[in-house]
């Protein structure tokens, strides 16, 4: 049996490809720096039961015998597991170059970009491809919430079928390596680098594009050309795929689409683009569009994309992976739609995240809290000692200024829990919010029992 490593094992992007290559038949070896200090152990357990075995990631695993080593953007050469590696000749592949190899194998490759919505556009179109017997393979940062009781991470299919569904991640540029049969661009909004940098990216991945699909609701999306493109929108009827008579209802929401009217179990009228993007996805590989808006009555949802942790007394807890302007905003608008007071907790996940798009958080966030809403920030979750001057109470001050009073700093996650139990209320909504501090999730469940009691 073939071996293979991969080093970021309990990454997002990492995790569906080991769980894969384990069903290719491999013996996968996995190693993470936060199963080396005790992190992360509901993961470490979960890729386990997948059939991944867990090395240290001090290069004692990385043997001779290996076929090479996939390893996580985040990782350098000064890395133990590159080192052996390079030691012993073992070839290095990245995550995107892998995911890369696994998509070209199928002829009708589905790739879905943008800064916004891509992980849940990728997970409605796999499970719609799946529940309508299309057997497609699908590789996914997020888990998805319909497989919850399978073993391992839920965030991939794998069939060796005609169809693969991939989130296409452009923080890294490494969108523009895909060749996709559909591509799809929900948005595009500043996060992780330039603007011009980005447009640059998605251009070029249109081009490699069979088929493209884009929201007209994005006028740099609307701006992008192709000889084979479809387009979807909440606002422009002329658009390919139009919903209208969008509302908010008890448990989701409605939409209308070609004269029917379908719901969705999620929150957020952004969902609706993200369900029209599938709609028109799936519409080209076979599947008729009101097949595809049912199917979708029954989709649960992404783990940590405004998911809904649990009510107590009167309080709902919710977990969120917004990490950019966009994304909170439209998280934060989500949650107001519905009555009661939101206390909402932000952690940048980077120094560079908070300089970059500091200035445009802060004004996402006042132009949505109302008055009565509590806006907290903890400290940025990888700052180091080099970092100096980057602080999140940088941003609490913008968020002042911009006319929303009610903004703390609270650096560490005592203390925002201490604050939340101090001051929460019967009808609030608390949503902790941030990307790459795994942990989080567990402290929105933390927070959610210390008010059950």
């Amino acid at each position: 049996m073939k071996k293979v490593a991969f080093s970021g094992a309990a990454g997002n992007g990492i995790s569906p490809l080991e769980q894969i290559m384990v069903l290719k038949g491999y013996s996968v070896y996995g190693s993470d720096q936060s199963f080396d200090i005790g992190k992360d152990a509901d993961r470490k357990q979960a890729l386990e039961q997948a059939g991944i075995r867990i090395i240290p990631q001090d290069g004692s695993g990385i043997t001779p015998d290996m076929e090479w080593l996939c390893v996580s953007a985040a990782l350098n050469e000064s890395n133990p597991d590159i080192k052996a590696a390079r030691h012993y000749n073992i070839p290095i592949k990245t995550r995107s170059d892998l995911l890369k190899e696994i998509f070209s194998q199928y002829p009708k490759g589905i790739a879905v970009g943008g800064t916004a919505g891509k992980t849940t556009t990728t997970a409605m179109i796999g499970y719609v491809l799946d529940k309508l017997g299309k057997k497609p393979c699908m590789i996914n940062g997020g888990a998805l919430c319909n497989y919850a009781n399978r073993k391992g991470i839920p965030n991939y299919i794998y069939n060796e079928g005609d169809i693969c569904v991939i989130e296409a991640d452009e923080s890294d540029g490494s969108i523009q390596k895909y060749f996709p049969f559909v591509g799809i661009i929900n948005n595009i909004s500043h996060d992780h680098t330039s603007m011009e940098k980005l447009c640059e990216y998605f251009r070029n991945f249109a081009a490699h594009s069979v088929n493209l699909i884009v929201n007209l609701d994005c006028p740099y999306c609307a701006k992008i050309d192709h000889p084979r493109r479809k387009t979807f929108s909440v606002f422009d009827s002329a658009a390919d795929f139009y919903a209208s008579n969008i509302k908010t209802t008890a448990d989701g929401l409605e939409y209308t689409i070609f004269g029917q009217t379908f719901k969705l179990g999620l929150l957020g009228k952004f969902n609706v683009s993200n369900a029209l993007a599938t709609i028109a996805a799936c519409s080209l590989v076979d599947i008729a569009p009101f097949d595809t808006a049912k199917a979708l009555e029954d989709f649960a949802g992404i783990k940590v994309r405004l998911e809904k942790i649990g009510t107590a007394k009167g309080i709902t807890v919710y977990n969120d992976f917004a990490h950019n302007p966009s994304k909170i905003e439209a998280s934060l608008s989500a949650l107001k739609d519905y009555p009661g007071r939101l206390i909402a907790m932000y952690q940048p996940h980077t120094p560079f995240s908070a300089v970059n798009t500091g200035t445009e958080v802060a004004a996402a966030v006042a132009k949505v809290l109302a008055p009565e809403d509590i806006m907290i920030m903890q400290e940025i979750y990888e700052l180091t000692p080099k970092d100096i001057g980057i602080t999140s109470a940088n941003i609490i001050r913008q968020i002042k200024e911009g006319g929303h009073n009610l903004a703390l700093f609270l650096p560490r996650k005592e203390d925002t829990k201490k604050f939340i139990m101090e001051n929460v209320r019967q009808g609030d909504r608390i949503v902790i919010m941030g990307a790459h501090d795994n942990s989080l999730a567990d402290f929105s469940r933390e927070i959610l029992s210390a008010i059950a009691g």
